[in-house]
């Protein structure tokens, strides 16, 4: 990402704030104040900001100004970047509430602190030990407390056991630990976006991770490694694919434009800044910074660039560095080249590619999952807020039918753009191709929207689809590696040589970006040309979520949710020992287990010497949660992969 050019966000919102500003703030806070804190929070985050030139101005009384002076990042990073009017300031209620209203700012990645302690086997330091107990410590307190308790000053907790990690040189522990203070605070406000599942994920990685550094155990990888600067790439000649728009939970909004090179390696082009919803819808059609070449982002997803030059960050960002040059070239059609090529191998291959991450590693998964996917599908219809397809084969792939039928040898499925072999070459003609033909031992796939915010056209353009059955279209996206068969498509277009398929405006050059292109009823294809399709009676049935496994997952998200004390009351209430029996009659009998061991320990009281209930501390009730998380995130991973590989789901 492009360091943004604007300090100040749009009038009313709050720029991000470093973690360790934050911590400090709260940490200056007599304890009375501190009571009072979350109180503040949610008073002062209803409070108009209001932009004045470069500052941001919050009004918290008569007598009490807080104003924010955002740096060159647009974030407030430094103590003296907020200060307030009031005779208590700096360790004053106005200014501590203010930062903590803030989003929560991403680390720097200019910094490469302990970037080098990532490809070494000799095992952290002692300052990273250290630094790992304290993340530790900060997040077990966090998980007994849950959701209700874990206000400011737990946060606050976090937020410095974070920095302190980051000055260790252990940037993954740090990014998992702004990741939970994120999901605390999302809970907390109740935000549309939130989703339990994610805190416990980031909760998850953060234990597993500091607690395994905190043992001092050696793998590297628990270490992570700093996103560095753009490094040097030659010459590129990258072709626009779709664009996404981003409206992120720090505050940020924008728009990434994904581009793919001839050889199949995926780069993207950032334009992300201060401003959220308004800031993501503007992007649409702002200038791109690479090189004098003057294309907006519209342009660029459906042309290309020749850059000579090219500076790339480590997840793929193309920089925009005085050195760079590029040229605008035409665009490639998806049916050619690398882009013929994404839609040509069969979505259970891509998905069990994608879906290989080990759940432990929450990064690495989320990683090997984003990469896009392509498929043509068959639009069934909807249930509930899905839309439901069937895969069609791709071109070159016989069906059963043609199997039995035909007199000669099968075809097999042609490299990229090559014809396949035994073919004749009049197939490349779209009104030679054979009519599509849906996988006969495919799943029922599941659509959702990539984002559900009602600036976007997601929601509005997956409605569309679904209005009209039979609809064939071709589909990239990406996998939601939690839900069973299910997709996240970002850009659509009509299927090669199909009748029942889109018939999208010239100017949209053959696909349709659907964060951003609104489709209408005269895209879709007649009424008369769709076949009959009538959804399978198996609509509603998840794998994942039907399976006995609900029992631990419910308990495992009750421990985030309503901390330890909701978990021991659960085993009260006979609850824990009812949850056993079904899971073991369907062969969870570890998951049983471990269910059994958190509620356990739940309610596990020690006694002192006088023979009074003391609480047994964090520690171990933090540890059988963090198993239970594991085993059911694994097994939660391994019926997601089967169900892209099941006839009927």
């Amino acid at each position: 990402m492009n360091s943004p050019t604007s300090t100040v966000p749009p009038a009313g919102q709050l720029p991000p704030a470093a973690p360790h500003v934050v911590a400090a703030a709260v940490e200056g806070l007599t304890s009375r104040l501190r009571k009072k804190l979350d109180a503040a929070i949610e008073q002062y985050a209803a409070t108009p900001a209001v932009a004045d030139g470069g500052n941001i101005r919050i009004s918290c009384g008569e007598d009490a100004v807080v104003t924010l002076s955002p740096g060159a990042s647009g974030a407030i990073a430094d103590d003296g970047q907020a200060c307030c009017s009031c005779l208590l300031a700096p360790r004053c209620l106005h200014r501590a509430a203010v930062l903590s209203a803030c989003p929560v700012a991403d680390a720097d990645a200019g910094t490469d602190a302990g970037a080098g302690a990532a490809g070494t086997t000799t095992g952290p330091t002692a300052a990273q030990v250290a630094a790992a107990s304290g993340l530790w410590a900060a997040a077990a307190a966090t998980l007994s407390a849950g959701v209700p308790a874990a206000g400011a000053v737990p946060q606050a907790e976090l937020l410095r056991a974070a920095h302190t990690a980051r000055l260790a040189g252990l940037p993954r522990a740090e990014a998992a630990a702004l990741r939970v203070v994120r999901g605390l605070r999302a809970a907390r406000d109740r935000h549309d976006g939130h989703r339990l599942a994610d805190l416990v994920a980031a909760l998850r990685e953060l234990l597993l991770v500091a607690g395994r550094l905190a043992a001092a155990d050696p793998d590297p990888a628990l270490v992570g490694s700093v996103r560095r600067s753009y490094q040097p790439g030659g010459s590129l000649r990258v072709h626009g694919v779709f664009r996404e728009p981003v409206i992120s939970g720090t505050g940020y909004g924008g728009v990434v434009t994904h581009l793919v090179t001839e050889d199949g390696r995926w780069f993207s082009v950032a334009d992300v800044k201060p401003g959220g919803p308004a800031r993501a819808r503007g992007a649409a059609t702002a200038p791109v910074a690479i090189g004098p070449a003057m294309l907006n982002h519209a342009q660029l997803a459906r042309s290309g660039l020749l850059i000579a030059g090219a500076t790339i960050s480590p997840d793929g960002r193309l920089g925009a560095g005085g050195g760079v040059r590029a040229t605008p070239i035409d665009g490639m059609s998806w049916t050619a080249g690398p882009l013929a090529a994404l839609f040509a191998r069969p979505l259970a291959e891509a998905v069990g590619a994608r879906l290989s991450g080990q759940v432990w590693n929450e990064s690495e998964a989320a990683e090997r999952a984003n990469e896009p996917v392509g498929c043509d599908l068959m639009i069934v219809g909807a249930a509930g807020d899905h839309v439901l397809a069937r895969e069609l084969l791709p071109a070159g792939v016989p069906s059963e039918r043609s199997e039995s039928e035909d007199d000669g040898p099968a075809r097999r499925p042609s490299p990229a753009g090559a014809p396949s072999e035994g073919s004749d070459p009049a197939d490349d003609d779209p009104a030679r191709r054979p009519p599509p033909v849906v996988r006969p031992d495919g799943p029922l796939i599941r659509l959702i929207p990539a984002a559900s915010h009602p600036d976007l056209a997601h929601v509005a353009n997956l409605r569309q689809l679904a209005s009209r059955p039979g609809t064939l279209v071709r589909v990239v996206g990406r996998l939601d590696p939690d839900r069973a068969a299910t997709l996240r498509p970002l850009a659509i277009g009509p299927v090669p040589g199909a009748e029942a398929t889109l018939r999208l405006p010239a100017g949209w050059q053959g696909r349709a970006d659907l964060g951003y292109d609104r489709l209408q009823g005269s895209h879709l294809p007649p009424h008369d040309a769709c076949a009959p399709w009538q959804a399978a009676s198996e609509a509603d049935v998840d794998p994942v979520a039907g399976a006995p496994l609900w029992r631990v997952r419910r308990l495992v998200e009750l421990a985030v949710a309503g901390g330890r004390r909701a978990v021991a009351e659960h085993a009260r209430g006979g609850d824990s020992h009812a949850q056993g029996a079904p899971l073991r009659r369907a062969g969870f009998e570890a998951a049983a287990e471990l269910a059994a061991a958190l509620t356990a320990e739940a309610d596990r009281r020690s006694r002192d010497v006088f023979g009074r209930s003391t609480d047994s501390g964090p520690d171990g009730y933090a540890w059988a949660w963090l198993a239970a998380a594991i085993h059911l995130a694994a097994a939660d991973q391994a019926l997601v992969q089967a169900s892209w590989n099941a006839g009927r789901v």
